[in-house]
């Protein structure tokens, strides 16, 4: 007796199959027409969303998901869901990527740096001054996910400033993206004002009265302005070109255009300010080298001057019966005389010279 075929189970769609479960989901939420809408789950979310887009002529609903520092499986699930490239996801878990935008398909997917000034009571040579972390957000037609590496800047402000503002929500996708790039690029321009202050206040001690010597401080900048602008010139091109791309709305593109402007700001501060920073460590080589030649000189001047009545005690006490008044009263005071005049005259001749 032949058995019959087992009826085949109905595929789930992606959106139904198991969420993999999330130590690193941050928030998220399902926008509709500029209003946040209460949904269960991610999977909810999604469904309610394309639902609405597919029945709409101006599609006006995007889901938008925040993770921090997830693992593979949690990205890898939402890549079902939205249709992430492989490559893009593979970066988002590895972290660790050069600034960029590239686009995948109907997708955009940008990797921004985010930084951070961290203020010390008393820094050494080793303390870290800008902390370096990475925002990665897939961008497409009815979705953002936002992946964050790092403490720095949390986007919850971002996220609540939208929520509080129907027109800023009912901006779509592209309209987020603006939002953290806008955000992330403030950031930029405030830690890049902290520096320059740092620079400035090591720039006058060097050429103070009273010189510092803290060449490890000044070192310090000079390696944390490389990170800055390791972090901030790569964004540059990419970022100009972003508002040219056809997935960029026309209304949006005057936005981008404004933050490219913002960052260009940004990387020519941070050029000026990296020059400055080899000014300062070149100048304060130099002082220090002008200084250690001038303690040499007073230290030299000092020898000289103190060799004088060295010399001339050295030779009365070598106790010859027949040494130039030795048994005269007076001989003592003559050659103490001696030894003032001459160190007096050696010391005049030194401070005339600037050695003293």
């Amino acid at each position: 007796m032949v058995k019959p075929a087992a009826k085949a189970m109905p595929e789930k769609s992606v959106a139904e199959r198991c969420v993999p479960p999330s130590s690193s989901l941050l928030e998220y939420g399902a926008y509709v027409a500029g209003e946040k809408v209460e949904v269960a789950g991610i999977p909810e979310a999604v469904r309610l969303v394309r639902e609405h887009n597919d029945g709409s002529t101006t599609p006006d609903a995007y889901v938008w998901v925040g993770l921090y520092e997830p693992a593979a499986p949690e990205v890898e699930w939402l890549a079902e869901v939205f249709g992430l490239h492989p490559l893009a996801v593979e970066d988002a878990i590895k972290a660790h990527q050069r600034p960029k935008v590239e686009r995948y398909g109907d997708s955009l997917f940008v990797v921004l740096k985010t930084v951070a000034f961290i203020d010390h009571q008393e820094p050494t040579a080793t303390s870290e001054i800008i902390a370096i972390g990475e925002i990665m957000v897939f961008v497409g037609p009815d979705f953002v996910v936002t992946v964050r590496h790092g403490k720095q800047c949390p986007l919850a402000d971002v996220r609540e400033k939208l929520e509080d503002d129907a027109k800023l929500l009912g901006r779509g996708p592209t309209g987020v993206l603006h939002a953290i790039a806008d955000f992330v690029v403030d950031k930029y321009l405030y830690v890049a004002d902290l520096m320059q202050d740092e620079l400035e206040d090591v720039e006058a001690a060097v050429f103070a009265e009273v010189s510092s010597r803290d060449i490890n401080r000044i070192y310090q900048l000079k390696r944390e302005m490389l990170e800055l602008k390791r972090a901030v010139g790569p964004l540059q091109t990419p970022f100009n070109a972003l508002p040219q791309r056809r997935m960029i709305p026309s209304e949006m593109r005057e936005y981008f255009r404004d933050v490219g402007d913002h960052l260009s700001r940004v990387c020519e501060q941070v050029q000026s300010s990296n020059e400055l920073s080899d000014s300062i460590l070149q100048a304060a080589l130099a002082r220090s080298n002008a200084l250690a030649n001038e303690d040499m000189r007073k230290i030299s001047a000092w020898v000289a001057i103190i060799s004088v009545p060295t010399m001339i005690a050295g030779i009365y006490g070598m106790n010859f019966d027949f040494m130039p008044e030795t048994k005269t009263a007076w001989g003592y005071p003559v050659v103490i005389g001696l030894m003032v005049v001459a160190c007096a005259l050696l010391h005049r001749a030194f401070r005339r010279n600037g050695w003293l």
